[in-house]
């Protein structure tokens, strides 16, 4: 189905809209912002998506078992030495 619409450009994006025109980089004006509502809704669903991303790992983080600051620097001093041993790093 296709809606007709009365839409306002500034004189800076007419001109950019003609230019894709002009050069083939579209078939129509109509075309042009199309084109630019589907980028915008990609990019919202993008960062959707990870939002969604973020709050599930946040969530399965707040689950997990608590690390107490000793035995995280503990693991953390563990995985520098195994990584300078491993790439021969500070020798």
């Amino acid at each position: 189905m296709t809606v007709k619409s009365s839409i306002s450009l500034t004189d800076s994006q007419a001109a950019f809209a003609r230019g894709l025109v002009e050069n083939g980089r579209a078939a129509s004006l109509s075309a042009v912002v199309q084109q630019g509502l589907e980028l915008l809704r990609e990019k919202r669903n993008a960062e959707a998506a990870e939002t969604e991303a973020l709050r599930a790992v946040l969530e399965a983080r707040a689950r997990g078992p608590f690390v107490g600051e000793e035995d995280f620097r503990r693991h953390t001093d563990q995985m520098l030495t195994e990584a300078s041993r491993k790439y021969a790093l500070g020798d």
